[in-house]
């Protein structure tokens, strides 16, 4: 099948616990992809297929697969919803032309959903929206669609609407046909009857059929004027007229029904078909500079006869082998072909290619603009990596990663666990690249740096379980940072004169404290030659080198300008390597003087409780310095958010469940760093001298 205008690459995405599995699940049991529905409540859901996805009935890694409705190709990719697996919703949402957000109908619109909704708009991905769940008790679908309005601040276009609620849910109105869908009690989701609309819905009914033509046909100034004299459009009109709002995020067709119960699956599906983009219909990908980042102003134009244009956007490892997942925006892509990787500009030569159906595969030897396939055993592949034709060398816009703000220490329990360890690793760093590990120099351990404890605590469980590495685990450790509070104006020289030729340079310069977030600048304003000109980018190196390493605590420093304004210079003796050390030592002699300062890193943190328990949460988080920035009450309960340093959040959730009897939830992001008060700060660095001194 060539014809572009029949694919659909979707997303599924949404906050824990929404079901976006468990909808995954349904679509491919009606598309006849599967024949037994599995469940997450037992473990047996065809995406999620890790050992610890069945066993938590989570999401951890993305999963991709392919099924077909109604004649057109669907590739389904089901996303995590647990922040610290945000990453993978994050670099779905870079191939995909088209998503699904699922809403809890009771739950509503929840912190995960709204930022994964936040990532969707910045990456410019349409959207249908699908409140699920609306079997489950204090489920409100009109609660959710004023949500959608109020929290995200988007617009949804009611298309159904549901007959029934809680135990009585049966069925959904189709809005614009005015046709009623009710299911029988067997439970399939092929055995449903069309009837016509149930009595007390028929004027709710009529009302949200103005309001959906209303805002249809804003996108078509001829059909607006007409629909203002009072001629109603074509049933093909609205459609078009959905299907290009739809498309340029004016507003987001809004679903509802009960994945696990299989009711009203059939007509999201067929929005998919309808509303959502075909990959030629998406803004196209931007072309980068790839020494700049920037862009070059040029597109990769999706048509399978342009020169092949692809992006690397997952790599994961299983019992055969390394596989790259790829989405291929322009050109063909054929078994034994040879490619051209323009990030490390090495050529690679196509041997197996596969579609992906989770963890089974089907051979296929050639793909084209718009799949989105594996490849296996590509040897220098990373994630974001551009893969392109090596006589058309380009760079796809390439993909940003947050930065971990927790690492613990590990070491193997036996000696041949290092070895074994060192390769897991490596695989581990290569699929998850907000996952990074360095080596203590000092004392040999090896540091694992994530998003947060659950991200670490399931990378501890793979490399126990996949990989048979038994390890010593230390206890969680922030990323704190440091930085100045006062302007110094310092002078140091460094001279070394033994014999030969010796070293001399000497540098005047201000140190003081940058704006937030704006990391290391330098400056030189040196004049008359006092530094030549080609020493300044030494001085910059020395004091850059420095940065990483703070005067305190040894922790990274943040937020720092230098000048450099004056110095001296010796006609022989003066060298690069002088000014590097130079700058080195003018660091060491001034920062101290700069009134340093620890910084630790601040959790935006969502914390949703049962009323009765508001007061006590509130009293804990204060009392974990915790600053509360808003509540708002819902039907089932309160969401209090806040501002919490993250050294006091560790074991929340065991805390949060004593408290609220096991029914409170809560998940946190990073937000960014704040001045440790100084009984903390001397606390930290007090360990840290401990820890030194014990190596």
């Amino acid at each position: 099948m060539t014809d572009l205008s029949k694919y659909r690459n979707i997303g599924i995405f949404a906050h824990v616990d929404a079901g976006k599995t468990t909808s995954t699940e349904r679509i491919l049991k009606l598309t006849g992809k599967i024949h037994k529905i599995g469940d997450t409540h037992d473990g047996s859901t065809t995406t999620d297929f890790m050992e610890q996805e069945a066993e938590r009935g989570i999401t951890i890694q993305s999963a991709a697969t392919t099924c077909f409705w109604n004649d057109h190709r669907l590739n389904i990719i089901d996303t995590p919803g647990h922040v610290d697996f945000t990453i993978e919703v994050y670099r779905s949402l870079k191939v995909l032309d088209g998503g699904i957000g699922v809403f809890c109908g009771s739950g509503g619109v929840e912190p995960q959903s709204e930022t994964n909704w936040r990532y969707a708009d910045e990456s410019h991905v349409s959207r249908l929206i699908f409140v699920n769940k609306l079997d489950r008790m204090g489920a409100d679908f009109y609660k959710v669609v004023d949500q959608v309005q109020n929290v995200l601040g988007a617009t949804p276009l009611v298309m159904t609407l549901p007959i029934g609620i809680e135990d009585d849910f049966c069925g959904v109105v189709d809005v614009l046909s005015q046709k009623a869908y009710i299911w029988d009690d067997s439970g399939l989701p092929e055995n449903y009857s069309v009837e016509d609309i149930p009595a007390d819905l028929v004027e709710k009914a009529a009302e949200y059929r103005e309001m959906l033509i209303e805002t249809a046909v804003e996108q078509d100034d001829d059909l607006m004027m007409a629909y203002m004299d009072g001629e109603e459009p074509s049933l093909e009109d609205i459609k078009r007229c959905i299907r290009k709002g739809t498309r340029d995020l004016a507003f987001f067709p809004t679903y509802c029904g009960s994945a696990y119960k299989n009711k009203g699956i059939q007509l999201v599906l067929d929005a998919v078909v309808d509303y959502l983009p075909s990959p030629t219909e998406v803004d196209p990908q931007p072309l980068t500079n790839p020494e700049t980042g920037e862009p070059t102003g040029e597109f990769a134009t999706v048509s399978a006869d342009e020169p092949l244009k692809a992006l690397a956007f997952k790599i994961m490892d299983d019992r055969f082998g390394a596989l790259t997942f790829i989405r291929i925006y322009a050109g063909k892509m054929k078994k034994g072909d040879t490619i051209l990787n323009s990030a490390t500009g090495k050529t690679e030569r196509i041997g197996r290619m596969v579609e992906m159906h989770a963890n089974d595969r089907n051979e296929i030897d050639s793909a084209q603009a718009g799949d989105i396939i594996a490849v296996v055993g590509m040897k220098n592949v990373k994630t974001g990596h551009t893969l392109c034709d090596p006589k058309h060398e380009v760079t796809l816009e390439p993909m940003i990663f947050p930065e971990p703000v927790i690492s613990i220490a590990v070491k193997p329990k036996d000696k041949n666990g290092s070895e074994k360890m060192g390769i897991a690793i490596g695989k581990m760093v290569a699929e998850d690249p907000s996952f990074q590990v360095e080596t203590d120099e000092d004392s040999g351990e090896t540091i694992l740096k994530g998003m947060g404890e659950l991200h670490l605590d399931i990378k501890v469980d793979i490399l126990k379980r996949t990989y048979g590495v038994e390890l010593e685990v230390g206890a969680p450790q922030v990323a704190y940072r440091e930085t100045i509070t006062q302007a110094v104006e310092d002078s140091y020289t460094h001279k070394k004169q033994s014999g030969g030729s010796g070293q001399f340079g000497k540098i005047d310069y201000r140190i003081r404290p940058g704006e937030q977030g704006s990391g290391f600048k330098f400056t030189s304003t040196v004049v008359g030659g006092n530094v030549p000109k080609e020493f300044w980018p030494a001085v910059e190196k020395g004091f850059a080198s420095m940065m990483d390493h703070g005067v305190l605590a040894g922790f990274p420093t943040l937020d720092v300008e230098v000048e450099l304004f004056d110095g001296g210079f010796h006609a022989v003796d003066s060298s690069a390597i002088a000014y590097e050390i130079a700058a080195k030592g003018a660091f060491r002699q001034s920062m101290p003087k700069a009134g340093a300062q620890l910084l630790e890193p601040i959790m935006k943190v969502d914390v949703f409780t049962p009323e009765d328990h508001v007061g006590d949460v509130i009293g804990d988080l204060n009392r974990r310095r915790g600053m509360i920035k808003d509540q708002q009450a819902g039907t089932t309960g309160v969401r209090i958010k806040g501002d919490v340093p993250l050294s006091e959040m560790f074991g929340y959730i065991g805390t949060l469940r004593t408290m609220t009897s096991g029914r409170g939830q809560f998940s946190m992001e990073f937000s960014h760093y704040n001045p440790c008060p100084n009984n903390v700060a001397e606390q930290v660095i007090a360990e840290v001298k401990e820890r030194n001194a014990k190596k």
